[in-house]
């Protein structure tokens, strides 16, 4: 009798203990199930196949870039210029087959030499230079994202078309990427597992001075490693312009912190000589499900940095736990662990099909609703005049019984990309979109307009793709408008300088044009020096700072928004509004009161509350069928210290 409890408390605490290794074994599989599932209870738009596919793509360049960095990583190392690269790579391919002629196949050939020379560069740095991989990559970082300002001149390139298709679909329904992407994570797990460098990357990991000493060349081994990241970051950029059906030179910034924290979440250690390529897939799609999952539940965009930072912590975290527990390794595994881990994600997968089913349950007939439903995706709301763009679309959304959801792309054309797919699945009545850059929406914005879901473009248009209206002022006009006004100022004589806004998108591009074109009517005006300060307050004071130190006579400045305006005054200190004449652009409360003090000489007001009010009335008319207006132009005007007092934004 004793003998049979003891058995039964044994076999118990053995199954007990079997779970728990089971769980910390698989970490970042049972979190990926969970969210999943969680995603499914709190959200009916979710489980779909429109949306599920949605998410593959909008991991899939992620994914491509963590599994060139797993190789680094599980080598001890660490890379932080493959989004830099990608963006390199991809321009690389679209100057030379679109502006130059080059065949395809060889400018294709190019990219990915681009990827290549950029890794072994890095790995020359690290294994013979002896820097630190963090100081070198960072350096590579810098290197290549101003390589691709300088070839595409700070604006996108337009991709070949036959290009173009790695990001279309098979079929109508079948996401190229998504294919590109399993076949690079079977070519990461092939080299991995069955390849020497693959057995090297771990021994260096592991233990690099034992893995020298055991007869392995290291230095060449890290020259190869870093090779590698360089090819899959540059067969990522290529499967993001190809998205985007453009280069963009600032594509994939951030990116890097993207794939490493994959790799992590996916159960690599920072420490080296664990890892594996399924780990990393499953650290993607989990990021990829927190992002679109947040979307769809109309989350900010500033939380969900918060979120994603709680589960990057809490991979690390769990890997802590599963090294204390002696939790088996996820490195290149034995014949028999690699029979339990297929398994382990066969019995993984029909937990979670069968639970998802039921939790969908929980959402038929509830996706009716009183409210007519509108998305709107923001460029940014890190700038004044976008968060003015929305308090004026809430306010009418909120009077016309409208449910708006609000998305932040923080100037990345693919993040807005993914978040008008994630608009698009959810069959929301109308869409508004306020595009980072014109080109790069288009293939969203058509993928919208083949649903039958009313778009409508508020403060910068779309090319290459049918929206039922525009809303918006004229960024050239107003560039005119800035021009007049220091020409007017100045009395058509003086030395001047432009702060232009960030390279490669459409508002700074036609406002530069328009600042070029106003200033034309006055030949005794001379520029001095042009620099972007990327519509950013602080960079517009460093900028201005600098750009004293050359000319110190400066008399004007016209700024491409209010932002960069204001730094500049701060620079200027008691010169701003005595002898040095300031011109900014936006409207927004800061500049107004800017203007008010006689700071700031004027700004061109766009009125960007109107436009949010305005954008939300045509998606409702268009939602409800009626006709709208292709081009609705809302009036841009001068506000000095004469009218500032009656202007309202």
């Amino acid at each position: 009798m004793a003998t049979d409890t003891l058995k039964s408390t044994s076999s118990a605490d053995s199954a007990t203990g079997g779970l728990r290794r089971l769980l910390l074994d698989n970490g970042a599989l049972t979190a990926l199930i969970v969210l999943v599932i969680a995603m499914s209870a709190l959200s009916g738009d979710f489980l779909t196949t429109d949306n599920l596919l949605n998410v593959g793509v909008q991991a899939a360049v992620t994914a491509i870039l963590a599994f060139g960095v797993t190789f680094v990583i599980v080598s001890a190392g660490i890379d932080l210029s493959v989004g830099s690269v990608a963006a390199l790579s991809a321009t690389v391919l679209a100057w030379s087959a679109s502006s130059h002629g080059v065949p395809v196949l060889i400018a294709v050939l190019l990219a990915v030499v681009t990827g290549i020379a950029a890794g072994l560069v890095n790995g020359f740095l690290i294994a013979y230079g002896k820097l630190p991989p963090f100081i070198a990559t960072l350096a590579m970082l810098s290197v290549a994202r101003g390589l691709s300002l300088v070839i595409s001149e700070g604006s996108p390139i337009a991709f070949p078309d036959s290009v173009s298709h790695l990001g279309d679909t098979l079929g109508g329904w079948l996401p190229v990427p998504v294919l590109v992407m399993v076949v690079m994570g079977l070519l990461a797990a092939f080299v991995l597992g069955r390849t020497y460098i693959g057995r090297s990357m771990y021994a260096i990991g592991g233990n690099e001075e034992a893995a020298r000493l055991s007869g392995l060349r290291v230095k060449k081994q890290k020259l190869a490693i870093y090779a590698l990241s360089g090819v899959f970051a540059a067969v990522a950029g290529v499967v993001l312009a190809a998205r985007l059906s453009s280069a963009q030179p600032q594509a994939a910034d951030g990116y890097e912190l993207d794939a490493i924290a994959a790799v992590v979440i996916g159960g690599a250690s920072l420490a080296g000589g664990t890892g594996k390529a399924s780990g990393t897939l499953i650290g993607a799609l989990i990021l990829a499900v927190l992002r679109n999952g947040l979307n769809l539940l109309n989350v900010s965009a500033f939380w969900q940095q918060v979120v994603i930072g709680v589960v990057i912590a809490l991979a690390v975290l769990l890997d802590t736990l599963r090294r204390k527990a002696g939790a088996t390794p996820v490195a290149g595994a034995s014949q028999g662990g690699k029979g339990r881990q297929a398994v382990t994600y066969g019995l993984a997968a029909v937990v979670t099909v069968a639970i998802v089913g039921a939790t969908s349950f929980l959402h038929n007939g509830s996706s009716s609703t009183a409210n007519p439903k509108v998305g709107l995706s923001l460029s940014t709301l890190n700038n004044p005049f976008f968060v003015q763009i929305r308090s004026g679309a809430q306010a009418e959304a909120k009077k016309l019984g409208v449910d708006l959801t609000v998305t932040d792309a923080q100037n990345d054309a693919s993040q807005q990309a993914n978040q008008l797919q994630n608009f698009t699945s959810s069959n929301l009545g109308a869409i508004i979109v306020n595009p980072v850059d014109s080109d790069a929406a288009s293939n969203s914005v058509k993928a919208a307009d083949k649903a039958k879901i009313p778009v409508i473009a508020v403060d910068r248009g779309v090319n290459k793709a049918s929206v039922d209206a525009l809303v918006a002022s004229d960024n050239v006009a107003g560039g005119e408008l800035a021009a007049k006004s220091i020409g007017e100022k100045l009395g058509g004589q003086g030395k001047i300088v432009i702060l232009q806004g960030q390279a490669g998108t459409s508002a700074a591009r036609e406002r530069a044009e328009g600042f070029a074109q106003g200033l034309k009517a006055y030949p005794g005006i001379r520029v001095v020096a042009q620099q972007p300060a990327d519509f950013d307050r602080t960079k517009g004071l460093d900028v201005m700072s600098n750009l004293l130190q050359a000319h110190p006579d400066v008399q004007g400045v016209i700024a491409a928004n209010d932002e960069m305006a204001l730094g500049a005054i701060k620079a200027l200190g008691s010169k701003a509004g005595t002898s040095v004449s300031v011109v900014g652009f936006d409207g927004t409360p800061d500049g107004l009161n800017a203007v008010k003090d006689g700071t700031l000489y004027a700004s061109v007001a766009q009125q960007p509350s109107q436009l949010g009010k305005i954008a939300v009335d045509n998606a409702l008319k268009a939602l409800e069928g009626k006709k709208v207006e292709e081009t609705i132009k809302v009036p841009v005007k001068v506000v000095t210290k004469e009218n500032v007092a009656g202007f309202t934004g």
